[in-house]
């Protein structure tokens, strides 16, 4: 059987294990397993936001409403924008392929930095686009700049602050590189993990509303699945100006979120010291990382994420990784990408002393049988 041939050379998203598969490959019990790999909020959603999915499970028959109208109402007054201004996805990366769809075709050109989010470069090629990466695996907006020069692009992306590397650009050269493009590229500004590096440094901030009124060819995306912790819910968004987001939905397709997606953002939004409270924590154990590995002569990449990427300088990544695993610790190696490193989403404090004690001894271990 032929299928499409633009699908020749998209590889498969490949996402962090689940703790179930650990489950069934070392017998160990899941309350004993610790999952630092796929960046999810280890401080869960506010309470009340489970008990409104709970009752809203009643009416899971009912298809939901598809205007999403209280969530985009929510999101207009925390954003300051109007809801004409934004399309709601089956969490962020929906919307990228929304974004894609609409502006891509055999033989687009689309931007990104070296190392980024890999969906950015699987959507793209199922559209048969090709990929312009910079040479730097970290955001370097000069590089950038220079490439889209030299070669144009129908879409750029910026990931602000960037995954899987942590790293995030300032929002004055970001606005300084917009102001150079072109009115007809669409630019995505990926604003996934916005809500910590606005939270650890005040000049990584994007304000979308700021962002689309002096870019018309922009577009922000955002994610309850990190901060807001809904990652099983799927409800991602995009903020743009009215003309993009009419564009859009012609390719979202009908009751594309679930009605206890859009119960559980709608009440998210209300709970925002619950958020405050798990992004101090976030940061506060970040301390411990990165303390950790300067102890252990260790390199890091200083993060604006909930998740830090540590190189395994002397040893070997895809080892410590399984080491780890074999131990009921799920983090993602990162040997895919390129880095001998490994990339840990920040837990919670017991989570982290486990994490701490175990990998201490693996490093030792694996020190003394070099």
């Amino acid at each position: 059987m032929t299928f499409n041939t633009s699908l020749d050379n998209v590889s498969i998203y490949e996402a962090g294990k689940p703790i179930e598969l650990v489950v069934r490959e070392y017998g160990i019990h899941p309350y004993d397993i610790v999952k630092l790999a796929s960046n999810e909020n280890p401080y869960g959603t506010c309470p009340t936001v489970v008990d409104v999915i709970a009752r809203k499970a009643v009416s899971s028959f009912v298809y939901p409403d598809d205007s999403m109208y209280e969530l985009k109402e929510a999101l207009a007054s925390n954003f300051s924008v109007d809801t004409k201004n934004i399309v709601i996805g089956a969490g962020s990366d929906q919307v990228i392929e929304f974004c894609i769809h609409a502006k891509c075709h055999t033989n687009s050109k689309v931007l990104m930095a070296k190392t980024t989010f890999a969906m950015y470069e699987i959507y793209a090629k199922q559209v048969g686009a090709n990929i312009l990466k910079t040479p730097s695996d970290a955001h370097n907006i000069d590089e950038f700049r220079e490439l889209y020069k030299k070669e144009g692009a129908d879409i750029i992306f910026l990931c602000l602050p960037n995954n899987p590397l942590g790293e995030c650009l300032d929002a004055k050269d970001v606005y300084s590189f917009l102001d150079e493009i072109d009115s007809n590229t669409l630019v995505i500004l990926d604003g996934a993990y916005q809500e910590f590096a606005s939270y650890k440094d005040g000049a990584k901030a994007i304000i979308p509303h700021e962002a689309i009124s002096k870019y018309p060819n922009v577009i922000y995306l955002g994610t309850f699945s990190k901060a807001y912790g809904l990652g099983g819910m799927r409800v991602g968004y995009g903020i743009a100006n009215e003309n993009i987001i009419q564009v859009l939905h012609k390719v979202r397709p009908p009751f594309n979120i679930t009605t206890l997606s859009l119960a559980g953002a709608i009440e998210a939004l209300k709970h925002k010291d619950f958020v405050s409270m798990g992004i101090t924590k976030n940061f506060t154990e970040m301390t411990r990382y990165e303390e950790f590995a300067t102890l252990k002569g260790l390199r890091f990449i200083p993060s604006y994420t909930n998740f830090i990427t540590i190189y395994m300088d002397g040893f070997v990544s895809k080892d410590v990784a399984l080491e780890l695993l074999k131990k009921g610790i799920i983090v993602r190696d990162m040997t895919g990408y390129g880095f001998n490193a490994i990339r840990i989403t920040i837990g919670r404090a017991e989570q982290n002393d486990k994490v701490f004690k175990t990998l201490d001894v693996i490093l030792e271990n694996l020190k003394s049988n070099n």
